[in-house]
């Protein structure tokens, strides 16, 4: 994938990682502005290139009474505005072979989510947009098996793939980073990004609500950057324990500056 050819994109190649990052859920314009300008300007600094992250709307939910979004549209012009606004590109994650189009109008990169990237009608849709297309590797997936998520998207015509890491079902109610996944799936010819927070999620708790372990966050980055790793995905939110989404295993952002820090050192010392 030549990211010179995507003029919102280019920066990725600047030879540090890349950050995807923002809220789980758009949950209104001013906070979003308000943590993608703060990101922004952490990542200008250290020479970081940024996406910004918000779902326009939660599909997979656990409990019919939790959080699913403010409304589609109202949620995608957020996202444009951001990126308008502060010159970055975004990204959101689509569900349904409607959805791609539709916010393809409005973002730069399309997301599949885990629990769908091995649905051929989704990633097909995807590809058609011509937008970069991040598919999650599932939950339930061995990393050789993404090379067949990749192809589908390449043979749909469109060369624009990342693919993402975001930990291995263990049990019921817990997950694990297998890290040989980032080289495995980088030797396919697409970026790797590591998802450093849904990958401490803790799903099926008895209360419907899933949970996570933040504390674990800045660990599982190092060992990613370290890897090798392209790109890291990581949420955050002014205050995780008010969040209407995921809120359990993001990232507080007033702790993110520190964490890209120790992060660009590493990168700089396996350079």
């Amino acid at each position: 994938m030549n990211l010179d050819q995507i003029p919102q994109l280019r920066h990725l190649d600047s030879g540090n990682f890349f950050l995807i990052a923002g809220p789980c859920a758009i949950e209104g314009e001013t906070m979003a502005l308000e943590i993608a300008e703060k990101i922004a300007g952490i990542c200008d600094r250290l020479a970081i290139p940024y996406i910004f992250k918000g779902s326009y709307r939660k599909a997979n939910r656990s409990r019919l009474d939790s959080f699913t979004g403010i409304g589609d549209e109202k949620a995608l012009k957020i996202l444009r505005k951001v990126g308008q606004e502060l010159g970055l590109p975004v990204t959101t994650d689509i569900h349904s072979e409607a959805e791609a189009e539709l916010a393809a109008a409005y973002v730069d990169v399309l997301q599949i989510p885990a629990f769908l990237c091995r649905q051929t009608s989704l990633l097909q849709a995807a590809a058609a947009t011509g937008k970069v297309v991040n598919v999650k590797k599932g939950q339930f997936v061995s990393p050789e098996a993404m090379r067949f998520a990749q192809e589908k998207v390449l043979e749909s015509g469109n060369d624009k793939v990342f693919l993402t890491e975001r930990g291995t079902t263990f049990g019921y109610q817990d997950l694990v980073i297998d890290f040989r996944s980032i080289p495995k799936m980088q030797s396919f010819g697409a970026k790797i990004v590591l998802d450093c927070t849904h990958s401490l999620q803790q799903p099926n708790q008895a209360s419907g609500v899933t949970g996570g372990q933040p504390a674990l966050i800045g660990a599982v980055a190092k060992a990613g950057i370290a890897v090798g790793a392209d790109g890291l995905f990581i949420e955050t939110h002014p205050e995780p324990a008010k969040a209407k989404s995921d809120g359990a295993n993001m990232l507080p952002l007033d702790q993110l500056e520190a964490l890209l820090e120790r992060l660009v050192a590493i990168r700089q010392a396996i350079a």
